[in-house]
């Protein structure tokens, strides 16, 4: 391999803040790195994305204490990545929730997406001798599904797929607040390794038609207001259609994986390139819009050695 994948260098702490976006509900966010939400309901608190280790969903749970007393009931996925779930049991909750196509994702690749993703951003496992294996949920659902914390209404719906096959979103009519996970990102570059192109725009639209006063995105700070919220869905936008739109041709006229490549480059470094985890992203990306544009629908499952493959081939 000429060079490192860029994430495996990056070691420097980032700056956690915890900002409440809503009466009782909360963006725990770490400059670029996953984030979660909390929702803080009449009996129980709600934990949106388990962060990757439980040692690293202490430090959510260190925030939640600072707050509230009420137990953790419930922990919510929006989709498998493992740098979302293998934190689960730290909270001892009495429901796991992810959405059905989730789950399934958990059962065909969830261990080579561990595998994976711990080789290429070691980081973002700070403890992971402490996970005690795959999180499995334990409800499931297909498309909509409601909660209630005591009198509060959470629901969670699956509006399309984008970031994965199975992304979900949770909103909290009360306050109009919705948590996005990876399907809305902010000033983070959006991770398309396992994406649908071609549909996530439209899972926008329908997150767009919510017209939420403010979400917490899956990376990148809280976005507060509607005109921060309108902001983030259309440089989300932004960004998957300027990596798709130039591979789509590269593809069109029987180019390389290595032509896609630099196609991307020249579309998106002007525009991205200063995003939190951009260098990152951008093989993984590349690799999924040339398949796709190809006619590979289903994701491939990217395993550690598939990784040195593809980025081999692209320092070639």
């Amino acid at each position: 391999m000429a060079k490192a994948f860029a994430s495996q260098g990056d070691m420097s702490e980032k700056k956690i803040t915890f900002d409440e976006i809503g009466k009782d509900l909360w963006a725990f966010t770490a400059e670029g790195d996953p984030n979660s939400g909390v929702i803080i309901g009449d009996d129980s608190v709600m934990i949106v994305e388990a962060q990757a280790t439980p040692r690293l969903a202490n430090k959510v749970i260190e925030k939640v204490r600072s707050i509230t007393d009420k137990p953790i009931s419930h922990v919510v996925m929006t989709h498998y990545h493992a740098v979302r779930v293998l934190g689960a049991s730290a909270y001892e909750a009495d429901q796991v929730i992810m959405g059905d196509t989730a789950r399934a994702m958990v059962v065909e690749r969830g261990q080579e997406d561990w595998d994976s993703e711990f080789q290429r951003f070691p980081r973002l496992f700070e403890g992971h001798e402490s996970i005690p294996g795959l999180t499995y949920p334990t409800t499931t659902f297909s498309d909509t599904m409601t909660v209630y914390l005591g009198n509060r209404r959470v629901d969670l719906t699956h509006l399309g797929r984008a970031h994965t096959a199975g992304d979900i979103v949770i909103h909290v009519p009360d306050e109009n607040v919705m948590f996005t996970g990876d399907i809305v990102e902010d000033h983070s570059a959006c991770y398309c390794g396992d994406g649908h192109f071609h549909e996530w725009g439209h899972t926008l639209d329908n997150i767009a038609a919510f017209d939420v006063d403010a979400i917490a995105p899956g990376r990148g700070g809280a976005l507060v207001g509607k005109q921060a919220v309108e902001r983030a869905i259309e440089s989300t936008r932004d960004f998957v259609d300027s990596t798709y739109a130039p591979v789509e041709r590269i593809a069109a006229r029987g180019g390389s994986l290595k032509d896609a490549w630099d196609a991307v480059r020249a579309s998106c470094d002007p525009k991205f390139k200063d995003y939190a985890i951009y260098e990152h992203c951008l093989p993984f990306n590349v690799a999924r819009a040339y398949d796709e544009a190809r006619g590979i629908e289903h994701p491939r499952i990217w395993t550690a050695q598939r990784d040195l493959e593809m980025w081999e081939a692209l320092q070639g």
